[in-house]
Order: C-alpha cells, then sequence, then structure tokens
C-alpha cells in the first residue's frame, strides 16, 4: 500500500493491440473483460483541453483490476508518449481511489505534476523527481463505482469461457452491460 496515495486497486496497460492484449490476459485465465470501444472524453494534457479516442477495456484478477488502453488517433497524450517509446506497451499507470482529486492532490505535495487529466473523475500524475510509472487518481463517482462493481461481479462469477468480451453501453448517461446480438 503506498502511503501517499492507499492501496493500488489497478494496474494500467497502454498497447498497441486491444484484441490481443485481452487475448493474453483471457489465455491467463483473467477475465471476463468489459470494453468501451472508441471513446472519445474532453481531457486536458498538460494544462491544455484535447479530446482524444481511445478505446478502454477492464478485468479483475482477485482485487487487482487490469486495465488495457488503446489510443487510436495522434493527440500527443501520455498513452502516445508511452507506446512511442515502448512500441510493445507495457504497465503505463498504477491507479488509486480518491474522494476528491484536486484535495488529493493538495495533500500530496508539490513533487508531482499532472500531465493527463478527465475533468474531476481522473487525474494521472507523476513525480518531478522520480518519474516513471503515473499513478491514476480515480474518483469515486456513482457512474465509476457501478462500473467497477459489475466488471469485479463478472470476474467474480466468470466460468471462463461464456461471453469473455463484453461492451459498456454508456448510450443512457450510465454505464451498463450491453446485451449480446
Amino acid at each position: 500500500m503506498s502511503k501517499l496515495f492507499g492501496p493500488v486497486v489497478q494496474q494500467g496497460y497502454i498497447v498497441p493491440d486491444i484484441d490481443a492484449a485481452m487475448q493474453h490476459w483471457l489465455a491467463r485465465g483473467v477475465g471476463p473483460f468489459f470494453i468501451e470501444r472508441h471513446v472519445s472524453p474532453p481531457c486536458e494534457l498538460n494544462g491544455e483541453k484535447a479530446t482524444v479516442d481511445i478505446t478502454a477495456a477492464f478485468a479483475y484478477s482477485g482485487d487487482q483490476q487490469i486495465e488495457v488502453i488503446m489510443q487510436h488517433d495522434d493527440v500527443p497524450t501520455i498513452y502516445k508518449q508511452y507506446l512511442d517509446e515502448h512500441p510493445e506497451g507495457g504497465l503505463q499507470h498504477l491507479a488509486v481511489w480518491c474522494d476528491n482529486i484536486d484535495d488529493k492532490l493538495a495533500e500530496i505535495g508539490d513533487d508531482w505534476v499532472v500531465h493527463q487529466r478527465y475533468g474531476d473523475g481522473h487525474a494521472y500524475l507523476d513525480n518531478k523527481n522520480a518519474p516513471g510509472t503515473m499513478i491514476q487518481l480515480m474518483a469515486h463517482s456513482e457512474a465509476m463505482d457501478t462500473m467497477f462493481g459489475f466488471i469485479r461481479e463478472g470476474a467474480d462469477t466468470w466460468d471462463g469461457v461464456t461471453d469473455p468480451i463484453r461492451t459498456i453501453d454508456w448510450s443512457t448517461g450510465s454505464p451498463v452491460v450491453k446485451a449480446a446480438e
């Protein structure tokens, strides 16, 4: 457990091929994956507004969530930068929960810089004096808690075979698992 942030709840991998990444984890018994394809949440990159086209997929292995992210455009995000430096992909961030991102940033002090942020929901930061694997602050919200809850339940009840990849649908404004087509 991090003394600054609390327990790590997610490992975030940036990958060049999200379908291959999910198959990698599924072959190791981690799943099912819940995927959001081509989402474009507005964000800030080093304080500048931007929109990025990404696909993200989530699964659990015990208490650890595994996230794989693939970026589809050339917007200069932390994901693109990571993949430019590590073309094979890999672990880019560790995520922790917090109640309020701004409060947590004030609490941890000036040694940290936010490189990418999605409103009040997510912030990716790195230590100025010891850069490397980033920390993602995730603020609790009803939508995020709901989504992470059904992903966790999916892992807890999965038979290891049925519906290994499931779609998250946000069309109602809240996350739900889209029915199989």
